[in-house]
């Protein structure tokens, strides 16, 4: 997502940037999601939207999805504080039916939507259709059903998803999230620094303020 920048408030009169590494298919990306908008608001700062694959993360780091946790009582809490965190910020969140869900064709379609310049638009559209509407996006052809209904020419986004380019961005950039550090989502880097989960986002804010107060 590339809009309109802040103002500024980083070294040579940019914003400070914060990096948001995240998939589709994470309710906690979901999460985060929802908060950045205040984030933005409170701290003047500018959102790099860095679709991953997280299933690639997980192959590379050996991590697992909460969800596969061994230990029941550990699993079920993780159940437990999401609900929390859901019922903390007044989301609209509902669990997906059909989760896991390999994203591996909306993360590509993602990169696809920053190629032809209509991400703002995708990305308000997909995470909704996941995790409040219950949608199995990785049906392409569900997806493609959410993306027409947006105002998004879906066939378009299919076509250049499947370019080796976009094909290689998304792997490109999920090899960079695991070099930096990066084992889960969501991930956020403000400058060098990782913060992992969507419950560490006082410390990004924190952050970030620190970056804009130093700048």
């Amino acid at each position: 997502m590339r809009g309109a920048r802040p103002a500024s408030n980083g070294k040579d009169g940019l914003p400070q940037s914060l990096e948001f590494f995240y998939d589709y298919g994470s309710p906690y990306s979901y999460i985060a999601n929802t908060q950045l908008a205040g984030l933005v608001e409170r701290t003047g700062c500018h959102v790099e939207y860095r679709p991953m694959l997280l299933g690639g993360v997980f192959k590379a780091t050996g991590n697992q999805s909460p969800a596969l946790e061994p230990v029941d009582s550990k699993r079920n809490y993780f159940g437990i504080e999401m609900q929390r965190w859901v019922e903390h910020y007044g989301l609209a969140f509902r669990s997906n039916p059909h989760f896991p869900v390999n994203t591996l064709g909306l993360m590509r379609c993602a990169h696809a939507a920053q190629a032809c310049g209509v991400f703002e638009t995708f990305h308000a559209a997909v995470f909704p259709a996941f995790w409040e509407q219950q949608k199995n996006l990785g049906d392409p052809e569900v997806l493609a059903g959410e993306l027409d209904a947006c105002g998004l020419d879906a066939d378009r986004l299919a076509a250049v998803a499947a370019e080796p380019e976009v094909k290689g961005a998304l792997r490109t950039t999920t090899e960079e999230a695991v070099a930096r550090g990066v084992f889960g989502a969501p991930s956020f880097f403000v400058g060098k620094e990782l913060y992992f989960g969507s419950d560490r986002l006082a410390f990004v804010e924190a952050a970030l303020e620190s970056a804009r107060a130093e700048g």
